[in-house]
C-alpha cells in the first residue's frame, strides 16, 4: 500500500499476524491505483470492469462519504493527483490552467455489485480511505479470532483493540508533536496531512479541494479519534483537510470525534469529544 504497516498482537496469537498482512495484500490487490493488476488500476485504464467484493464495498463507502461530506471527499480527484501532479510517480508541478481543466465529477463513476464504469477522462483514487478500509478488514478478522489486544497501523491510520498510547508527528519536523492515551477500547485514529506529500513546497500538496480543483493550504495536519470504522475516520480526516476552516470545524463537531488540528501558521486546536483521550497527556 506504499506505506509502512505494522501489526502487534498478544504473544499467543502471533500466528495470526501473517494472515493479517495477507488481508492487507488482498485489499491492495483490489483498491490500488498503482498496481497494474489491481481492480481500481484496471478500472482507470479500461473504464469498464467487473468488480470484486472489496472494490464494490469500498465504492459504496466512497459514495456515502461523498454525500456525507457535501462532496469534499471525492475519489475522482485522481485526475489531478495521478494525471497532473503524479504523486508517487514521475512528479511534476502543475499550472493553474491545467488544474481548472481537470475532470472531477463523482457522477462520472457508475457501478453496481457486479461492474463499474468510468466516463472519459475520469479516474479514481481510493487513497483517502483505503488504508482505513484495510485496517477494518484485519480488525474484523482479529475479533473473529478472539483477539482483544492488538494494534494495527498503516502510516497515520491506527486501530487499537485495547487502550493504547498514540504519538502524532510534528508536521513541520521529524519530532513528536504530542502524545495521548485512549480512554476506551477499540478506537480508531486517523491523521491526514501534508507530511512529505508535496512537490517542492507544501502549497503543492496531495490534499486536493475537489470544489476548487487545487491543493488546500490551511491545514497541515488533522488527527481524528473516534468509535467508528477506520475507513470512515480515514475518509473524514481526508475530507476535513480540504474544507474551509470553519466548515471543517462544524463538520468535525457533528461526527462525535476528538480532533487535533494543526494549521499552516502553527496554531493547534484540540476539540470535539476529548473524553476519548486522556487530555493531561497531550503535550506540545
Amino acid at each position: 500500500m506504499s506505506t509502512f504497516i505494522s501489526i502487534s498482537v498478544q504473544k499467543k496469537y502471533k500466528n495470526c499476524i501473517e494472515q493479517g498482512f495477507d488481508i492487507i495484500k488482498d485489499v491492495e490487490n483490489s483498491l490500488s491505483s498503482y498496481k497494474p493488476t489491481a481492480t481500481v488500476y484496471l478500472l482507470n485504464k479500461k473504464k469498464d470492469i467487473n468488480l470484486d467484493t472489496y472494490t464494490y464495498e469500498a465504492l459504496k463507502l466512497c459514495d456515502k462519504y461523498y454525500h456525507k461530506t457535501d462532496g469534499y471527499f471525492d475519489i475522482t480527484v485522481a485526475s489531478i493527483t495521478k494525471d497532473l501532479y503524479r504523486f508517487g510517480g514521475n512528479e511534476r508541478l502543475v499550472s493553474l490552467l491545467e488544474l481548472q481543466k481537470a475532470n472531477i465529477n463523482f457522477y462520472g463513476l457508475k457501478f453496481d455489485e457486479k461492474k463499474a464504469h468510468l466516463d472519459k477522462n475520469i479516474k479514481i483514487d481510493l487513497g483517502g480511505m483505503g488504508k482505513g478500509f484495510a485496517i477494518d478488514k484485519v480488525a474484523k478478522y482479529f475479533r473473529f479470532k478472539g483477539i482483544n489486544k492488538a494494534m494495527i497501523s498503516a502510516s497515520g491510520d491506527i486501530r487499537c483493540l485495547d487502550k493504547c498510547k498514540i504519538s502524532i508527528q510534528d508536521p513541520f519536523s521529524e519530532n513528536i508533536l504530542m502524545s495521548f492515551k485512549t480512554t476506551q477500547k477499540d478506537l480508531a485514529i486517523s491523521t491526514s496531512g501534508t507530511y512529505n506529500r508535496y512537490i517542492k513546497n507544501q502549497k503543492n500538496n496531495h490534499l486536493i479541494n475537489p470544489k476548487l480543483k487545487k491543493p488546500q493550504t490551511k491545514f497541515v495536519s488533522i488527527s481524528l479519534i473516534g468509535d467508528m470504522p477506520n475507513s470512515d475516520l480515514d475518509a473524514y480526516a481526508t475530507a476535513a483537510s480540504v474544507m474551509p476552516i470553519q466548515t471543517a470545524y462544524k463538520f468535525l463537531e457533528a461526527i462525535d470525534v476528538a480532533y487535533i488540528v494543526v494549521l499552516s501558521d502553527g496554531l493547534i486546536k484540540k476539540a470535539g469529544n476529548l473524553s476519548l483521550i486522556e487530555s493531561d497527556t497531550i503535550k506540545k
